[in-house]
């Protein structure tokens, strides 16, 4: 393998995206490339990927290295911290097999995951599951009882403008699938036209779709500037001393927001502040619902997810995954049976039109003319 171009780096996969051009090499320092980051990858239409960390270290089966594979998108792994640290954000460089030269400078060497390196790597790493969900259980059940609040109702929720009350929410999150989730719900979303939440960079999923968030509620790490002008009230994630490093951009973008201090991640107060403000129904998007997602997000426990879904799961419904389970597919005999209905309208039509007729018999008369006959 040959390849040269263009390379940019950065230290976080989700801001590099925004900045890479069709055709560059991303340069990325990612521990367990997670689903949605190889996904992002891909839509920014990278030639190659170069990771100093490692793409898949056996800890969990991490889903972004086969992604990356099935798109056919070549990965370049373990290159190593210090040709990260020393590369700089934009050059040229070229690939020669697993090595990385920049005029025809060795800068660094790592090892090519092929997609049956990759698939031998996933199954070693499912060996591993028991060992990790023993560690995860832990987790959750201490981090239960800092984040029970959030079942008991000791928060101090934001005085929001923006009503909730007897009105149904969607909920955005960008997780797994949640593009192919969207596309199916589009049709509820015009006809009910719920409260829309982004959570983070769920408002720029909605954004993606022509849909504007009236909430937007999270970090603010993640999302980009055009959605938090967007229109939408915002809502910055604080720890539960009130410190909110979020409240900075928005500062500095001079916007206002209101601040959330609770434990937990954002989808979850999401979820709550929904529930608490009288919605009748939460429906959720792309969030994280299992250990494998709490993983790839580098949470060790889910103990804010459970109490949260514990307390209203009653109202919610969770359209993840709803692209895997329902396919639409327009069969040959429905196809046949539309255009028979299109033609229907247009024969009443030309069966009314006198001339059209005198047409058609002279055409005939021609013909049998012609052919004698």
């Amino acid at each position: 393998m040959d390849i040269r171009g263009t390379a940019r780096k950065g230290i976080k996969t989700k801001d590099l995206v925004k900045k890479l051009k069709p055709g560059e090499i991303a340069v990325i320092n990612h521990l367990d490339l997670d689903q949605v980051a190889a996904e992002s990858l891909i839509k920014a239409n990278v030639k190659m990927v170069v990771n100093a960390a490692s793409s898949i270290s056996g800890r969990y089966p991490n889903l972004g290295p086969s992604i990356l594979a099935k798109a056919g998108i070549p990965l370049l792994d373990r290159v190593g911290e210090a040709f990260f640290t020393n590369l700089p954000e934009v050059t040229e460089v070229e690939i020669k097999g697993e090595r990385i030269y920049q005029d025809h400078q060795l800068l660094g060497e790592g090892v090519i995951l092929t997609p049956e390196g990759v698939e031998q790597a996933t199954e070693q790493a499912k060996k591993n599951l028991n060992h990790e969900l023993d560690k995860f259980i832990q987790n959750t059940l201490e981090y239960a009882l800092i984040e029970k609040d959030l079942v008991l109702g000791g928060l101090s929720l934001p005085p929001i403008s923006t009503a909730l009350a007897k009105k149904q929410v969607l909920v955005v999150v960008r997780g797994q699938n949640y593009r192919d989730d969207l596309k199916i719900i589009l049709s509820y979303i015009r006809e009910v036209r719920p409260v829309l939440i982004g959570v983070d960079g769920g408002a720029d999923a909605l954004l993606e779709f022509g849909l504007r968030p009236h909430l937007i509620i999270g970090d603010m790490d993640s999302v980009s500037d055009q959605a938090l002008r967007s229109g939408a009230e915002l809502i910055v994630h604080a720890y539960q001393d009130g410190h909110a490093p979020g409240l900075k951009r928005i500062q500095e973008l001079n916007l206002r927001a209101h601040t959330f201090p609770a434990p937990g991640t954002s989808e979850d107060l999401a979820l709550i502040l929904a529930y608490e403000k009288g919605a009748d129904l939460i429906v959720a998007v792309g969030t994280h619902s299992n250990m494998i997602d709490f993983l790839e997000k580098g949470r060790k426990g889910m103990a804010s997810t459970f109490l949260v879904r514990l307390k209203v799961g009653s109202i919610l419904v969770d359209a993840r995954g709803v692209s895997r389970l329902y396919h639409s597919r327009v069969k040959v005999e429905q196809i046949f049976l539309i255009c028979l209905a299109a033609f229907i309208p247009l024969i009443l039509v030309l069966s009314s039109n006198k001339f059209l007729w005198d047409w058609l018999r002279l055409l005939w008369l021609k013909l049998r003319f012609l052919l004698k006959i």
